[in-house]
């Protein structure tokens, strides 16, 4: 039986007999345990590569452990990887009053250079985000350029500028840790503008309506309702900037007094002698690394929150 197309031409009529289905070819014997086989060669050389990039990764940090833990009498370059004879804190308590004074000076520098930068960098990133003004478009770009201007280029106006306002070395009765504090809150600031203005793009502007019907000014809302909402910001920012100023080096050379020399200008005069205690300088490393890792610790957890605020928002 058939009926009429469309065109006219007969076609055949529906008679309920499925179609045949195109089957596809058989997979030789074999091939499948063969294709399992090599993948998981390729996961055991994935892994063991990985294994052995997180082994050279950790390599220093073992050095670093194993020499400080060790008696100075053990302590020689051709065994700089074996493991300690006999635990020892000899290298530490050797150590420490050389540092004891600068560790307590990049305390004194470090928590106020990056909780004020969060801070002032949090009121700017707010503003450009939540506040219309003219030339906003103008101010980020000019804010974000600060970013680019590497500290080399800048040593020898900023020496001169510290030294005629009286914060650089002896002139400063702080020994030259005002002035530094000073340089790193306004270095922080394009970083810490950038990290909270994408923060704040991503809060829902009713926030901020509801503040403002309320009665509620700028500085207000920003206060009562954008601070307490920005922990994972504050977190990023504050580890950011804690990190950077406790590792500095050459501002902290520059700009400081011997009595007021940060941890690493301290450090390196441990280090760079001629004859190293190889001992003590590891001991004197891992003692001034553990502020900023108990830093990262206590706000770890808001870190990759912070990070990606802003740029996972819908559109």
């Amino acid at each position: 039986m058939t009926v009429r197309g469309t065109a006219g031409i007969p076609t055949p009529a529906r008679t309920g007999i499925p179609r045949p289905v195109h089957q596809p070819a058989p997979t030789p014997p074999g091939a499948a345990l063969r294709s399992r086989r090599a993948a998981g060669w390729l996961t055991v050389l994935r892994y063991a590569g990985l294994w052995l990039l997180v082994a050279f990764f950790l390599m220093p940090v073992y050095v670093l452990l194993v020499t400080a833990f060790k008696d100075p009498a053990d302590v020689t370059v051709t065994g700089i990887f074996s493991l300690p004879s006999s635990f020892s804190l000899a290298n530490f308590t050797d150590v420490w009053p050389k540092l004891a004074n600068s560790f307590r000076n990049s305390l004194s520098l470090s928590i106020p250079a990056s909780l004020i930068s969060s801070l002032l960098g949090g009121a700017n990133g707010f503003v450009l985000a939540k506040v219309r003004f003219r030339y906003a478009n103008v101010v980020f770009p000019l804010i974000l350029f600060g970013i680019f201007v590497p500290y080399q280029a800048i040593v020898i106006p900023l020496a001169q500028t510290m030294t005629d306002l009286g914060l650089r070395g002896g002139a400063d009765r702080t020994g030259g840790l005002a002035g530094l504090t000073l340089i790193h809150i306004i270095y922080g600031l394009p970083i810490t503008t950038l990290i909270f203005r994408n923060y704040f793009v991503g809060l829902p502007d009713s926030l901020m309506e509801s503040a403002r019907l309320d009665g509620a000014g700028v500085l207000q809302t920003f206060l009562d309702v954008a601070v307490p909402l920005a922990r994972p910001a504050f977190a990023v920012s504050i580890i950011w900037q804690f990190t950077a100023s406790w590792n500095d080096f050459m501002f902290g050379a520059m700009m400081t007094s011997r009595e007021s020399w940060p941890i690493t200008v301290a450090l390196n005069n441990v280090a760079g002698g001629q004859s190293v205690p190889f001992g003590e300088a590891m001991a004197g490393a891992l003692l001034a690394s553990l502020p900023t890792l108990a830093i990262y610790l206590l706000l770890g957890r808001f870190f990759l929150r912070g990070v990606l605020a802003g740029t996972l928002r819908d559109a």
